[in-house]
């Protein structure tokens, strides 16, 4: 494993977003992704969002850590900076990921008041700028992750010229969380099930824009979903439940490419030599297991697996023995 893993460049395809996994704070760190490699070998993972100010002001590379066996894999990136947001970007090239991706659908107060995430649909000329300068500074693709809208500015009209000037500026995938943002007066996990679902707004942007590559995001939880939204889009992008039932992904996987689906113990048991390396570089138990709590959801047994995972991971010489007791026939079976 390396920090900076050597430059690698992807060719552009609406193929290559198919599938993928939502950057999610606090959820999709690198021992996430692993995982979810393992589940999925198609899928597209994506970082947690990691600020521009943070690479370029902070010089917080170690930010950029991840495994070779990630790919393909998108760098998420929080600013609205052009120049820095350029150098950024250049960062994460540099250190092999497959794509940059601009945070304008988060609508937390945090993220708020540093000028970005969801804020920025209010300066969609602001956007194109930052997407022209990281696209000059890369060859890799710049794509944008995005909300149908935010606050009363919520009709159709808005998407249509916001993603028209990031047409303009050279964006080829937009990533659409299909719910309007409340920038005051609702939590983030508020805006993520409050404001309702309005798939066809995005089902009319691809109808418009046949050349933009338009991926949903937003309530899918299901491999038939998945399925239909494909038939009329190019890329469905799963959030929450990739992570609370991660076996989706290779439920997904199977459906969509025929993959046999694997036992889930041996996906874990394939995560073994990943799980050892890790601890004999000092990384917790508790920091890895806690991705592999769903594993087993709506399964026998999931509660005792997690019971077990969750008490124990983070004791002092937590290691591979937890997870085989885990495993154990007895608290599957229970």
């Amino acid at each position: 494993m390396s920090s900076l893993p050597s430059p690698r460049t992807s060719a552009l395809s609406a193929a290559d977003w198919r599938v993928s996994v939502a950057p999610m704070m606090d959820w999709t760190d690198r021992h996430c992704r692993y995982f979810h490699r393992l589940l999925s070998p198609r899928a597209r993972l994506y970082t947690e969002m990691v600020t521009s100010a943070a690479l370029v002001r902070g010089k917080q590379l170690r930010l950029l850590e991840h495994s070779q066996q990630e790919h393909p894999l998108a760098l998420q990136l929080g600013g609205s900076d052009p120049h820095e947001l350029a150098q950024a970007a250049r960062f994460g090239a540099e250190a092999g990921y497959d794509e940059i991706n601009l945070n304008v659908g988060c609508p937390s107060d945090r993220v708020q008041s540093g000028r970005f995430g969801a804020c920025l649909m209010y300066e969609p000329a602001l956007v194109a700028d930052c997407v022209k300068a990281m696209r000059d500074a890369v060859s890799i693709p710049v794509t944008v992750k995005c909300r149908i809208g935010v606050d009363d500015q919520d009709d159709y009209a808005g998407l249509q010229h916001f993603t028209g000037l990031m047409l303009e500026a050279g964006v080829e995938v937009l990533v659409v969380h299909a719910r309007k943002a409340w920038l005051k007066g609702l939590s983030p996990k508020e805006n993520r099930e409050v404001p309702p679902l309005d798939y066809e707004r995005v089902y009319r942007l691809k109808r418009e824009f046949p050349r933009l590559a338009v991926v949903i995001n937003g309530g899918i939880t299901t491999v038939a979903q998945v399925q239909a939204h494909l038939a009329r889009l190019d890329g469905v992008m799963l959030g929450r439940a990739a992570y609370h039932d991660p076996y989706l992904l290779a439920q997904i996987e199977h459906a969509l490419h025929g993959e046999p689906l694997p036992a889930r113990e041996s996906v874990l048991r394939q995560l073994r030599p990943y799980i050892e390396a890790e601890l004999a570089r000092g990384t917790a138990l508790k920091h890895i297991s806690r991705h592999l709590l769903g594993l087993y959801q709506g399964e026998p047994g999931a509660r005792g697996f997690r019971r077990i995972l969750s008490e124990g991971a983070h004791l002092p010489g937590a290691g591979w023995a937890l997870i085989e007791r885990a495993l154990a026939p007895r608290p599957l079976a229970a």
